[in-house]
Protein backbone atom coordinates (compact mmCIF):
# COMPACT_ATOMS: atom_id res chain seq x y z
CA UNK A 1 0.00 0.00 0.00
CA UNK A 2 1.25 3.86 -0.51
CA UNK A 3 -0.22 6.93 0.53
CA UNK A 4 -0.50 5.23 3.94
CA UNK A 5 0.80 8.43 6.20
CA UNK A 6 -2.13 10.56 4.45
CA UNK A 7 -6.22 11.28 5.40
CA UNK A 8 -7.72 8.52 3.08
CA UNK A 9 -4.49 6.32 4.36
CA UNK A 10 -5.01 6.13 7.58
CA UNK A 11 -8.80 5.23 7.64
CA UNK A 12 -7.27 2.25 4.92
CA UNK A 13 -4.83 1.19 7.31
CA UNK A 14 -6.92 1.22 10.50
CA UNK A 15 -9.72 -0.99 8.72
CA UNK A 16 -7.25 -3.21 7.49
CA UNK A 17 -5.29 -3.67 10.61
CA UNK A 18 -8.33 -4.23 12.72
CA UNK A 19 -10.95 -6.52 11.04
CA UNK A 20 -8.47 -8.75 8.61
CA UNK A 21 -5.84 -11.03 9.33
CA UNK A 22 -4.12 -9.51 6.15
CA UNK A 23 0.07 -9.54 6.19
CA UNK A 24 0.64 -5.77 5.10
CA UNK A 25 3.29 -3.58 3.60
CA UNK A 26 2.74 -0.44 3.97
CA UNK A 27 5.41 2.31 1.55
CA UNK A 28 6.08 5.28 3.89
CA UNK A 29 8.70 8.43 3.39
CA UNK A 30 8.17 9.27 7.38
CA UNK A 31 7.11 6.20 9.23
CA UNK A 32 6.55 9.47 12.11
CA UNK A 33 3.65 10.80 10.50
CA UNK A 34 2.00 7.28 10.53
CA UNK A 35 -0.15 8.35 13.64
CA UNK A 36 -2.27 4.59 14.55
CA UNK A 37 -0.72 4.86 18.44
CA UNK A 38 -0.59 0.78 19.78
CA UNK A 39 -2.70 -0.20 17.16
CA UNK A 40 -0.35 -2.55 15.19
CA UNK A 41 -0.22 -5.71 15.09
CA UNK A 42 1.75 -8.63 14.30
CA UNK A 43 1.62 -8.83 9.97
CA UNK A 44 1.85 -5.20 9.49
CA UNK A 45 5.57 -4.08 7.71
CA UNK A 46 6.47 -0.29 7.91
CA UNK A 47 8.60 -0.02 4.46
CA UNK A 48 10.48 3.21 4.84
CA UNK A 49 10.86 4.33 0.85
CA UNK A 50 9.51 7.00 -1.69
CA UNK A 51 7.40 6.41 -4.80
CA UNK A 52 9.79 8.20 -7.02
CA UNK A 53 12.13 5.42 -6.19
CA UNK A 54 9.98 2.31 -6.57
CA UNK A 55 12.21 0.33 -8.28
CA UNK A 56 14.09 -0.61 -5.61
CA UNK A 57 11.39 -2.79 -3.84
CA UNK A 58 10.48 -4.67 -7.15
CA UNK A 59 11.49 -7.81 -5.65
CA UNK A 60 9.23 -7.51 -2.97
CA UNK A 61 6.19 -6.02 -5.54
CA UNK A 62 6.56 -9.50 -7.22
CA UNK A 63 5.40 -11.60 -3.75
CA UNK A 64 2.01 -9.06 -3.66
CA UNK A 65 -1.40 -10.58 -4.04
CA UNK A 66 -3.16 -6.96 -3.66
CA UNK A 67 -1.88 -3.60 -4.00
CA UNK A 68 -4.14 0.39 -2.94
CA UNK A 69 -2.50 2.50 -4.74
CA UNK A 70 -3.39 6.18 -3.13
CA UNK A 71 -0.02 7.97 -2.90
CA UNK A 72 0.04 11.38 -4.75
CA UNK A 73 1.85 14.77 -5.52
CA UNK A 74 -0.66 17.28 -5.58
CA UNK A 75 1.85 19.47 -7.16
CA UNK A 76 5.26 20.86 -7.77
CA UNK A 77 8.06 19.57 -9.60
CA UNK A 78 8.11 16.27 -10.48
CA UNK A 79 4.31 15.75 -10.13
CA UNK A 80 3.89 14.18 -13.68
CA UNK A 81 6.46 11.28 -12.20
CA UNK A 82 4.94 10.45 -9.22
CA UNK A 83 1.34 10.75 -10.13
CA UNK A 84 1.56 8.88 -13.85
CA UNK A 85 5.01 7.29 -14.42
CA UNK A 86 6.09 5.81 -10.77
CA UNK A 87 2.23 4.54 -10.41
CA UNK A 88 2.50 2.55 -13.80
CA UNK A 89 5.85 1.35 -13.14
CA UNK A 90 4.36 0.02 -9.73
CA UNK A 91 1.59 -1.82 -11.88
CA UNK A 92 4.22 -3.20 -14.35
CA UNK A 93 6.74 -4.81 -11.41
CA UNK A 94 3.48 -7.33 -10.36
CA UNK A 95 3.76 -10.99 -11.05
CA UNK A 96 0.58 -11.53 -13.17
CA UNK A 97 0.45 -15.26 -12.13
CA UNK A 98 0.14 -13.65 -8.28
CA UNK A 99 -1.52 -9.96 -8.01
CA UNK A 100 -5.01 -10.81 -8.20
CA UNK A 101 -6.29 -6.55 -7.90
CA UNK A 102 -4.45 -3.53 -7.78
CA UNK A 103 -7.03 -0.90 -6.35
CA UNK A 104 -6.01 2.81 -7.43
CA UNK A 105 -7.21 6.25 -6.02
CA UNK A 106 -7.94 8.08 -8.78
CA UNK A 107 -10.19 11.91 -8.08
CA UNK A 108 -13.95 12.46 -9.46
CA UNK A 109 -13.11 15.39 -10.86
CA UNK A 110 -11.51 13.90 -13.68
CA UNK A 111 -15.21 12.27 -15.04
CA UNK A 112 -18.54 14.07 -15.97
CA UNK A 113 -21.84 13.16 -14.99
CA UNK A 114 -22.17 10.06 -16.95
CA UNK A 115 -19.01 9.10 -15.19
CA UNK A 116 -17.15 9.37 -18.57
CA UNK A 117 -13.78 11.32 -18.95
CA UNK A 118 -14.46 15.20 -18.12
CA UNK A 119 -12.11 16.35 -21.28
CA UNK A 120 -11.81 19.85 -19.42
CA UNK A 121 -9.89 17.85 -16.44
CA UNK A 122 -7.54 17.03 -19.13
CA UNK A 123 -7.12 20.32 -20.72
CA UNK A 124 -7.41 23.19 -18.29
CA UNK A 125 -7.59 21.35 -15.24
CA UNK A 126 -5.02 21.56 -12.31
CA UNK A 127 -1.80 19.63 -12.41
CA UNK A 128 -3.02 17.04 -9.59
CA UNK A 129 -6.37 16.77 -11.53
CA UNK A 130 -4.62 16.91 -15.12
CA UNK A 131 -2.39 14.23 -14.24
CA UNK A 132 -4.99 12.04 -12.81
CA UNK A 133 -6.71 12.20 -16.14
CA UNK A 134 -3.43 11.17 -18.21
CA UNK A 135 -2.78 8.00 -15.88
CA UNK A 136 -6.54 7.12 -16.10
CA UNK A 137 -6.10 7.19 -19.93
CA UNK A 138 -2.83 4.83 -19.61
CA UNK A 139 -3.82 2.52 -17.12
CA UNK A 140 -6.54 1.24 -19.67
CA UNK A 141 -3.08 0.22 -21.73
CA UNK A 142 -1.70 -1.89 -19.42
CA UNK A 143 -1.30 -6.04 -19.76
CA UNK A 144 -3.51 -6.03 -16.19
CA UNK A 145 -5.77 -3.50 -16.74
CA UNK A 146 -8.28 -5.93 -16.17
CA UNK A 147 -7.64 -6.45 -12.37
CA UNK A 148 -7.88 -2.62 -11.74
CA UNK A 149 -10.13 -1.15 -9.69
CA UNK A 150 -10.03 2.54 -9.74
CA UNK A 151 -11.96 4.50 -7.63
CA UNK A 152 -13.06 7.60 -7.90
CA UNK A 153 -13.34 9.46 -4.62
CA UNK A 154 -15.96 12.86 -4.46
CA UNK A 155 -15.55 15.47 -1.84
CA UNK A 156 -13.60 13.85 0.60
CA UNK A 157 -13.74 14.53 4.84
CA UNK A 158 -12.05 13.00 7.42
CA UNK A 159 -9.50 13.98 9.65
CA UNK A 160 -8.95 13.55 13.65
CA UNK A 161 -6.36 14.21 16.45
CA UNK A 162 -4.66 11.05 15.00
CA UNK A 163 -5.11 11.70 11.66
CA UNK A 164 -4.25 14.28 9.18
CA UNK A 165 -7.41 16.13 8.04
CA UNK A 166 -8.84 16.26 4.39
CA UNK A 167 -8.13 19.52 1.93
CA UNK A 168 -12.35 20.20 2.58
CA UNK A 169 -12.48 19.40 6.52
CA UNK A 170 -11.10 22.98 7.91
CA UNK A 171 -13.56 24.62 5.58
CA UNK A 172 -16.40 23.41 7.54
CA UNK A 173 -16.15 25.50 10.29
CA UNK A 174 -16.26 28.27 8.19
CA UNK A 175 -19.74 27.14 7.05
CA UNK A 176 -21.14 27.71 10.96
CA UNK A 177 -19.05 30.98 11.11
CA UNK A 178 -21.00 32.43 8.05
CA UNK A 179 -23.99 30.61 8.03
CA UNK A 180 -25.60 34.09 9.71
CA UNK A 181 -25.18 35.10 6.09
CA UNK A 182 -24.87 32.38 4.02
CA UNK A 183 -28.47 30.99 4.70
CA UNK A 184 -30.39 34.32 3.16
CA UNK A 185 -28.05 32.99 -0.64
CA UNK A 186 -29.72 30.77 -2.87
CA UNK A 187 -27.56 29.28 -5.59
CA UNK A 188 -27.68 26.52 -8.18
CA UNK A 189 -24.65 23.45 -7.78
CA UNK A 190 -24.77 19.90 -6.56
CA UNK A 191 -22.49 17.87 -5.31
CA UNK A 192 -21.26 14.19 -3.76
CA UNK A 193 -19.41 13.86 -0.38
CA UNK A 194 -17.55 10.85 0.98
CA UNK A 195 -15.51 10.46 4.93
CA UNK A 196 -12.45 8.74 4.72
CA UNK A 197 -13.58 6.50 7.06
CA UNK A 198 -16.35 5.07 4.77
CA UNK A 199 -13.69 4.49 2.14
CA UNK A 200 -11.88 2.53 4.42
CA UNK A 201 -14.50 0.18 5.12
CA UNK A 202 -14.94 0.03 1.26
CA UNK A 203 -11.37 -0.67 0.45
CA UNK A 204 -11.34 -3.67 3.43
CA UNK A 205 -14.50 -4.67 1.59
CA UNK A 206 -13.28 -5.11 -1.36
CA UNK A 207 -9.80 -6.17 -0.56
CA UNK A 208 -11.47 -9.17 -0.02
CA UNK A 209 -14.05 -8.91 -2.46
CA UNK A 210 -12.82 -8.19 -6.14
CA UNK A 211 -15.41 -7.12 -8.33
CA UNK A 212 -16.60 -10.17 -10.25
CA UNK A 213 -15.30 -10.05 -14.81
CA UNK A 214 -19.12 -9.12 -15.33
CA UNK A 215 -18.94 -6.30 -12.03
CA UNK A 216 -18.28 -2.04 -12.54
CA UNK A 217 -14.46 -1.78 -11.77
CA UNK A 218 -14.55 1.85 -11.47
CA UNK A 219 -16.16 3.11 -9.00
CA UNK A 220 -17.22 6.81 -8.00
CA UNK A 221 -17.15 6.61 -3.96
CA UNK A 222 -20.07 9.32 -2.40
CA UNK A 223 -23.00 9.62 -0.95
CA UNK A 224 -26.33 10.36 -2.69
CA UNK A 225 -26.03 13.87 -4.65
CA UNK A 226 -26.93 17.09 -2.17
CA UNK A 227 -27.33 20.56 -3.12
CA UNK A 228 -26.11 23.45 -2.41
CA UNK A 229 -29.00 24.83 -1.06
CA UNK A 230 -29.94 21.82 1.16
CA UNK A 231 -26.37 22.00 2.38
CA UNK A 232 -27.39 25.56 3.67
CA UNK A 233 -31.16 23.80 5.07
CA UNK A 234 -29.16 21.09 6.67
CA UNK A 235 -26.81 23.53 8.80
CA UNK A 236 -29.85 26.08 9.78
CA UNK A 237 -31.61 23.41 11.34
CA UNK A 238 -28.32 22.10 12.66
CA UNK A 239 -27.59 25.35 14.22
CA UNK A 240 -31.09 26.54 14.92
CA UNK A 241 -30.70 29.29 12.27
CA UNK A 242 -34.04 30.41 11.13
CA UNK A 243 -33.97 30.74 6.99
CA UNK A 244 -36.60 34.02 6.89
CA UNK A 245 -35.74 35.08 2.82
CA UNK A 246 -33.53 33.78 0.38
CA UNK A 247 -31.73 35.93 -2.29
CA UNK A 248 -31.17 34.00 -5.65
CA UNK A 249 -27.15 34.15 -6.65
CA UNK A 250 -27.05 34.63 -10.45
CA UNK A 251 -24.23 34.07 -12.57
CA UNK A 252 -23.95 38.16 -13.54
CA UNK A 253 -24.15 38.49 -10.05
CA UNK A 254 -20.84 35.95 -9.06
CA UNK A 255 -19.30 37.77 -12.63
CA UNK A 256 -20.17 40.90 -10.25
CA UNK A 257 -18.25 39.88 -7.15
CA UNK A 258 -14.92 38.31 -8.47
CA UNK A 259 -14.63 41.91 -10.68
CA UNK A 260 -15.32 44.10 -7.41
CA UNK A 261 -13.18 41.88 -5.23
CA UNK A 262 -10.52 41.39 -8.10
CA UNK A 263 -10.58 37.48 -7.62
CA UNK A 264 -8.36 35.56 -9.53
CA UNK A 265 -9.70 32.55 -10.80
CA UNK A 266 -7.63 30.01 -13.30
CA UNK A 267 -9.21 28.33 -16.35
CA UNK A 268 -10.44 25.48 -14.25
CA UNK A 269 -12.01 27.41 -11.28
CA UNK A 270 -13.89 29.12 -13.69
CA UNK A 271 -14.92 26.17 -15.74
CA UNK A 272 -16.25 24.81 -12.15
CA UNK A 273 -18.01 27.98 -11.14
CA UNK A 274 -20.44 27.32 -14.71
CA UNK A 275 -19.76 23.69 -14.31
CA UNK A 276 -21.96 23.72 -11.06
CA UNK A 277 -23.46 20.60 -10.31
CA UNK A 278 -20.65 17.85 -10.00
CA UNK A 279 -22.99 14.32 -9.47
CA UNK A 280 -22.30 11.16 -10.92
CA UNK A 281 -23.96 7.67 -11.73
CA UNK A 282 -24.53 4.97 -9.49
CA UNK A 283 -22.37 6.07 -6.41
CA UNK A 284 -20.89 3.86 -4.12
CA UNK A 285 -20.63 4.15 -0.28
CA UNK A 286 -20.26 1.23 2.32
CA UNK A 287 -24.33 0.69 2.18
CA UNK A 288 -23.86 -0.65 -1.69
CA UNK A 289 -22.11 -3.54 0.11
CA UNK A 290 -24.67 -4.00 3.03
CA UNK A 291 -22.14 -1.65 5.31
CA UNK A 292 -22.95 0.90 7.88
CA UNK A 293 -22.34 4.40 6.90
CA UNK A 294 -20.54 6.53 8.98
CA UNK A 295 -21.33 9.86 7.54
CA UNK A 296 -24.23 9.72 5.96
CA UNK A 297 -26.12 13.18 6.45
CA UNK A 298 -24.52 16.75 6.51
CA UNK A 299 -25.17 16.83 10.35
CA UNK A 300 -22.81 13.86 10.43
CA UNK A 301 -20.32 16.06 8.26
CA UNK A 302 -20.93 19.41 10.35
CA UNK A 303 -20.92 17.00 14.02
CA UNK A 304 -17.51 15.39 12.82
CA UNK A 305 -15.77 18.27 11.64
CA UNK A 306 -16.17 19.98 15.26
CA UNK A 307 -18.79 21.62 14.82
CA UNK A 308 -21.22 21.87 17.92
CA UNK A 309 -24.68 22.05 17.67
CA UNK A 310 -27.27 24.67 18.76
CA UNK A 311 -30.38 23.65 20.67
CA UNK A 312 -33.21 25.61 21.16
CA UNK A 313 -33.60 27.97 24.15
CA UNK A 314 -36.92 27.78 25.74
CA UNK A 315 -38.30 28.41 29.03
CA UNK A 316 -40.10 26.97 31.66
CA UNK A 317 -41.80 28.40 34.83
CA UNK A 318 -42.82 26.43 37.38
CA UNK A 319 -44.51 28.19 40.40
CA UNK A 320 -43.16 28.12 43.88
CA UNK A 321 -45.39 30.40 45.88
CA UNK A 322 -44.79 33.13 45.32
CA UNK A 323 -41.26 32.66 43.00
CA UNK A 324 -40.42 31.21 39.65
CA UNK A 325 -37.66 28.61 37.93
CA UNK A 326 -36.33 29.17 34.38
CA UNK A 327 -34.80 27.23 32.93
CA UNK A 328 -32.77 27.43 29.26
CA UNK A 329 -31.51 23.76 28.00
Amino acid sequence: MTGASGCVGHYVVEALMQETNHELYLLVRNPNKLKLGSHFRPGVHLIQGDLGQIEQFSDLLKTMDCVVLIATAWGGEGIEKINIDKNIELIKSLDPDRCQQIIYFSTASILDRNNQPLKEAGEIGTDYIRTKYLCHQKLSQLPMADRITTLFPTILLGGDAQKPQSHVTPGIAMVAKWIGIIRFLQTEGSFHYIHSKDIGQIVRYLVDHPPASNELRQLVLGNPAITVNQVVEEACAYLNKRIYFRIPMTQGMADLIIRLFRIQMAAWDRFSMNYRHFTHKNVVSPATFGLPTYCATFADVLKLSGVEPKYQRFARKKNLGSGSMTANR
